[in-house]
């Protein structure tokens, strides 16, 4: 870490331990309120108009040159050839990968922007009315959720996991419906699987049906096949 970059994060670890007044309490948190319920209706009212839509997630480092960049350029647009639309990061790599695909196919092309210090920007393959931009991660996370048929998991970093986790725990907590979530990459997630299998399952933090909570694929056509036969299965389809 760059040492302009530690002495500011020791000042935003000071001031968060810092003396205020109630009323500083109550002029800054009432601000912060009202920039959260700004966020949700935005997104609530463009998100609310896009209909049936597939979430892709990966890493916001993957070059173009890489495989893993073309299988999700690839997914997307096969998801918008099968009536779905493709929501993602709406940042670099694999998000870039995804908005580029479902663009390609003239499919809706979502993206859910956050503002970060490194790595993040809006690529250019959304549509301009569908690009929203978040202060806040929890807010995005909720429109992630909320407006998402399926999510597809690409290989990721820590932001990745997040939200891979974030939509199992939803779903095995049944606080949302159990949409499918793809893994893609088996030689990327074994190690991961492994762990849970080995680990998660055998200490008993978690069910062994859990696994059933996700697929595992490496291919945009067994990706894409994992969607269409979920909505299938409740003759349901992308247009609903």
């Amino acid at each position: 870490m760059l040492e302009n970059d530690r002495q500011h994060e020791e000042e935003k670890i000071k001031k968060a331990f810092g003396d205020k007044t109630w009323a500083q309490i109550k002029s800054e948190e009432s601000w912060r309120i009202f920039k959260i319920m700004s966020e949700f209706v935005e997104g609530i009212d463009k998100l609310s108009k896009i209909g049936p839509c597939v979430s892709i997630f990966g890493s916001a480092r993957t070059k173009p040159d890489n495989p893993y960049y073309q299988v999700a350029e690839e997914i997307a647009a096969k998801l918008v050839r099968h009536g779905y639309g493709v929501i993602t990061g709406g940042g670099p790599g694999i998000m870039e990968a995804g908005n580029k695909g479902a663009n390609s196919e003239g499919g809706r092309s979502v993206g859910l922007n956050i503002e970060l210090p490194f790595e993040q920007f809006a690529n250019p393959y959304i549509d301009h009315d569908k690009n929203i931009n978040f202060d806040f991660f929890f807010v995005r996370k909720v429109m992630f959720v909320k407006y998402s048929q399926g999510f597809i998991i690409m290989p990721g970093g820590f932001g990745t996991l997040d939200e891979m986790f974030e939509s199992l725990t939803l779903i095995q907590t049944h606080k949302i419906g159990r949409f499918p979530v793809v893994l893609v990459g088996t030689d990327y997630w074994k190690g991961l699987i492994d762990w849970i299998k080995n680990t998660m399952i055998l200490q008993g933090n978690i069910n062994e049906e859990d696994l059933d909570l996700f697929s595992l694929v490496d291919t945009p056509t067994e990706a894409v096949r994992v969607i269409d036969e979920f909505y299938a299965k409740y003759l349901l389809k992308p247009n609903f």
